[in-house]
């Protein structure tokens, strides 16, 4: 059950975010010019992290199948925007050429928590009725309550953008208004500024396209990492927990380095695919050498897991170096609801086809030719369709901001 309920989480929901054009209150430099939704970026996520929260105790409560499908759809509900809001927060913050280092902070944030939750969840297991709790609710209970205080938190310390940062200089602020109106204003050319641009622009799609290859390709990871540290055998629940964290310890490192990789040599689309790729190869390895040794399989899912989670950061600048104002709330969004289907797909695919072959192997060598049509794909793409702005973004400083 506990499992299933993780699948959930990782779900996003399938609504697009609802955003209006006309919000001042996250106007980026107090402007009308790229208006963006309404409600202001800091309000609507300390509102997601909350009512996330919220609904992720109450799963503590859970009492049959009724309760358990309607909170878990609730769930997913409470955190589709959280995601997306991001990536759009940031952009109000950090221009296009250091940006991918800052998502690459972000980002780490998964592998990490992925990492120490599994050690972590072994050890609320064992606390199986204290205060009259059985394990799996003490998970639920540890995972909402940090959500809502920090839901309330960043109402009193983060800011809705540069313009009402009063610990940022001047000289600094006034830099950042030049160098993001810049991007802005280009970005609008090109595509527009409106919500509905955001929606009617093609490049949605592709990069939706690419994104669900990331997504059904990251659920090789819980689909064969279980499956390979169960071969190891006779391990506690602590144990396991201390194993699986390996390939997230890994992919953590791997994710700040990639990231400022792709900052320093302004690359974008090529550090989305090659890791891709890298991971489906990988995947495959993986695979096939599990009965061979347990050892070696899991030290193929660690390059595994660098790839995916490594190709996440470089992958939302295409998009959010694309839209600009409104457009980047609906196409950001539309992006993350269309990819995260991979998260319902994926399962059942993988399922069917372990049970038309027989064969365990085929569902990561389904899952790697995923990848590998992602990563060739966005190769293809970014290539013959994205400007050079997009895919190779200059170095930004303020030197050359100002000149």
């Amino acid at each position: 059950m506990d499992e299933e309920l993780v699948e959930g989480q990782e779900r996003a929901d399938h609504r697009q975010h609802e955003a209006q054009p006309d919000g001042p209150a996250q106007q980026r430099h107090g402007d009308q010019q790229f208006p963006a939704p309404a409600g202001g970026a800091v309000d609507l996520g300390g509102r997601i992290l909350i009512s996330w929260g919220v609904v992720a105790t109450c799963m503590t409560f859970v009492q049959g199948e009724t309760s358990y499908a309607v909170l878990r759809f609730l769930l997913g509900a409470a955190e589709a925007g959280f995601f997306p809001g991001v990536i759009l927060y940031l952009t109000l913050w950090f221009p296009g050429a250091v940006r991918v280092g800052v998502l690459g902070l972000f980002i780490i944030a998964q592998p990490l928590s992925n990492g120490i939750g599994a050690p972590l969840s072994g050890w609320l297991l064992s606390l199986h009725g204290v205060l009259g709790l059985s394990g799996w609710q003490w998970m639920f209970v540890l995972e909402g309550v940090p959500a809502i205080l920090l839901g309330v938190l960043t109402f009193f310390v983060l800011p809705d953008s540069p313009a009402t940062a009063r610990w940022l200089p001047e000289d600094e602020r006034a830099w950042l208004r030049r160098t993001l109106d810049a991007e802005d204003t280009e970005k609008a050319g090109h595509h527009g500024s409106g919500f509905l641009a955001g929606l009617r622009n093609p490049k949605v799609l592709a990069f939706a396209l690419i994104y669900f290859c990331v997504s059904f390709g990251i659920y090789g990871l819980s689909l064969w990492l279980p499956t390979i540290v169960a071969d190891f055998g006779g391990l506690s629940d602590l144990q396991v927990g201390l194993l699986v964290l390996v390939p997230y310890a890994v992919a953590t490192v791997a994710v700040w380095l990639w990231s400022r990789d792709s900052d320093r040599r302004g690359e974008r689309v090529l550090h989305t695919a090659l890791p891709m790729a890298v991971a489906g190869v990988f995947l495959v390895v993986s695979a096939f050498t599990l009965s061979v040794s347990p050892v070696v399989a899991l030290l193929a899912m660690c390059v595994v897991a660098a790839g995916m989670y490594s190709t996440i950061s470089p992958f939302w600048e295409l998009p959010a170096g694309t839209f600009a104002g409104a457009a980047a709330a609906s196409g950001l969004a539309a992006v993350n609801s269309l990819g995260s289907l991979a998260g319902f797909a994926a399962p059942y695919a993988v399922g069917a086809l372990n049970d038309s072959t027989g064969d365990a192997r085929s569902g990561p060598v389904m899952l790697a030719l995923v990848l590998l049509v992602g990563a060739g794909f966005c190769t293809w793409y970014g290539r013959r369709n994205l400007s050079r702005r997009v895919r190779e973004a200059p170095v930004t400083s303020r030197e050359t901001a100002s000149a």
